[in-house]
């Protein structure tokens, strides 16, 4: 048996709810859930969490792919304040 297999075998698989968290995005929140599920440290978590994503290439794609779409929706929302800021500018310095 070589290593990948005996790490396999010994890492335990993450809860549907962790699983779900991941596809989603937040991948703080699934460490949160595995942290009280387990009762276990920060870094403990974090490191059964990243080892899942890892062997899991399908939901490293998902991951990523959510974590795109968040940070894309953080940019649009920035710009729409910008861009309402400009508008309200004149109005507001008449003031």
């Amino acid at each position: 048996m070589d290593t990948k297999d005996a790490k396999t075998i010994a890492a335990p698989t993450l809860s549907t709810a962790a699983v779900a968290a991941l596809h989603q995005g937040n991948k703080i929140d699934a460490i949160k859930i595995i942290r009280e599920e387990r009762k276990i440290g920060l870094k403990e978590a974090k490191d059964s969490v990243e080892d899942y994503v890892r062997d899991h290439p399908a939901l490293q794609s998902s991951l990523a792919l959510a974590q795109a779409r968040a940070k894309r929706s953080v940019l649009l929302w920035i710009s729409v304040l910008i861009a309402v800021a400009v508008v309200l500018y004149p109005f507001l310095v008449k003031l």
